[in-house]
């Protein structure tokens, strides 16, 4: 099928495969590579990019891709420029795919980024202002630094409140992500773990440890603050990563770490994720929060560095499972990806599409009301709605009152 390709292993270079199979069919983003439409975008003269190099090594990579004369490709350019600004890959070494996936994927926005000069903009808190001024100030700051298709597709928001167990203080501040982590709950006599038990325990907080303890300027030291993080939006590509990693306390030895694996299965849904309940900020009928899988990036293995990574992947032309092993690929289905394995879920809405996880269409309606006069309605029910689900509004001209 175009754009089904095997890639061949570099040395122990199959995480790197694993997730260039998944993203390759993010297709808003796949189609503006192979329409040349980066070349305008380029930044070259960003400090926290590679000058480009790993936006045109990519769009090379993709159009090898789907040219339809390969079967299989070594994805070797793609690699030695990656390593080049990321020298943590310029090895043999097996990596985490899931840190190779932030890596490219951070460094294609940065290489992209529509914003020339990055001005400094300090982090807002939120306490005290409603959510929704407080999310839409903290995007539109975001926005100083931050513009790229990455941001259009792939970043959403959320909502994270910090309180001191001690005197009550609380800290309110909206933050952007790019992919968001869910623990795993394994428990006894259940052959699996839903993802539905995953994301009511992302939602249910968590009282941070002495590592990660928070300042209370009240209390003027550190404590281990109550943490409630809660999905304001959600973007339409979004990657849940499955934590199957942890550390724990080795009982022989005292302050010795040991990193243990989650082998448990998760049963995720293939075409109808519902995130509806978990998410806090506006949802829009014409593109809800509802989502299909595309890619799942699979480990083998009792650490992240080491072992083997394959993925399992819906092709975003044809709609069928593929189930790639560094060059060999076959067909599958979308339920054959749910294993203890799983590490990386890649999902896309369902319905519709929303830019900036719908805060574009937030900030329009707002800046509408300000020109209405700051009514909660003013002229939006008028508005006529565009193919992309905008409203267009033509604001009727006042008359002029004569000088008195």
């Amino acid at each position: 099928a175009p754009g089904t390709v095997g890639l061949h292993n570099l040395g122990n270079s199959c995480y790197m495969n694993s997730i260039l199979q998944c993203i390759n069919h993010i297709k808003p983003i796949t189609q503006y590579f192979l329409k040349g439409e980066y070349l305008k975008e380029v930044n070259k003269n960003n400090p926290l990019g590679s000058g480009g190099r790993i936006a045109t090594a990519y769009s090379s990579f993709l159009s090898d891709i789907w040219t339809g004369e390969f079967s299989i490709l070594a994805p070797r350019l793609l690699k030695q420029t990656v390593s080049c600004f990321a020298p943590q890959f310029n090895n043999n070494y097996q990596h985490d795919s899931q840190e190779f996936c932030q890596y490219l994927m951070d460094g294609l926005h940065e290489d992209l980024n529509r914003v020339k000069t990055k001005p400094y903009v300090e982090q807002m808190e939120a306490n005290g202002m409603e959510d929704s001024k407080a999310a839409m100030e903290s995007w539109k700051k975001h926005l100083l630094r931050h513009d790229s298709i990455f941001v259009d597709h792939t970043q959403g928001m959320h909502r994270s409140h910090l309180t001191c167990p001690s005197c009550g203080k609380e800290s309110i501040k909206f933050d952007v992500y790019s992919s968001i982590s869910l623990p795993l709950v394994p428990a006894k006599n259940r052959p699996s773990i839903p993802l539905k038990d995953c994301l009511d325990q992302f939602a249910a907080g968590e009282q941070l440890d002495e590592q990660n303890a928070w300042y209370c300027s009240s209390c003027k030291k550190h404590v281990c603050a109550l943490k409630l993080i809660t999905l304001w939006n959600t973007p339409d590509v979004l990657v849940l990563h499955l934590k199957r990693f942890t550390f724990e306390k080795c009982p022989t030895v005292d302050g010795r770490l040991i990193r243990r694996k989650i082998e448990e299965r998760v049963d995720f849904p293939i075409d109808r994720l519902d995130l509806s309940p978990y998410v806090l900020g506006p949802k829009d009928p014409e593109a809800p929060p509802i989502y299909k899988l595309f890619g799942v990036s699979e480990h083998t293995g009792t650490t992240a560095n080491s072992g083997h990574y394959t993925a399992t992947v819906r092709n975003s032309e044809d709609g069928n499972w593929y189930r790639h092993n560094d060059s060999a690929v076959g067909t599958t289905s979308g339920d054959a990806a749910m294993t203890g394995g799983a590490y990386l879920l890649f999902y896309q809405r369902a319905k519709g599409s929303m830019r900036w996880a719908g805060m574009e269409k937030q900030i329009l309606l707002e800046e509408q009301r300000k020109r209405d006069g700051g009514g909660p309605n003013g002229s939006v029910a008028a508005a006529v709605e565009d193919a992309d689900g905008f409203r267009e509004v033509t604001n009727k001209k006042k008359k002029k009152k004569p000088f008195s």
